[in-house]
């Protein structure tokens, strides 16, 4: 038994067309509303590289 994922025929020139599709999405994403972990997590994150930006720059 290989130790690879893949062997050469499935990624090959004579790879199987069959093959299915990895990243196809099984339903569509629909939008929602964030969350407030997500809403605090993207702000600490803003927050974080401002602060190491102006830090860098010698302004804080």
């Amino acid at each position: 038994m290989s130790d690879w994922k893949y062997d050469v025929d499935d990624v090959g020139e004579d790879a199987d067309d069959a093959s299915p599709d990895v990243f196809a999405e099984s339903e569509p994403l629909e939008p929602g509303s964030p969350s407030a972990e997500n809403v605090l997590f993207v702000l600490l994150g803003v927050l974080t590289v401002v602060f190491m930006f102006l830090h860098v720059t010698g302004v804080a």
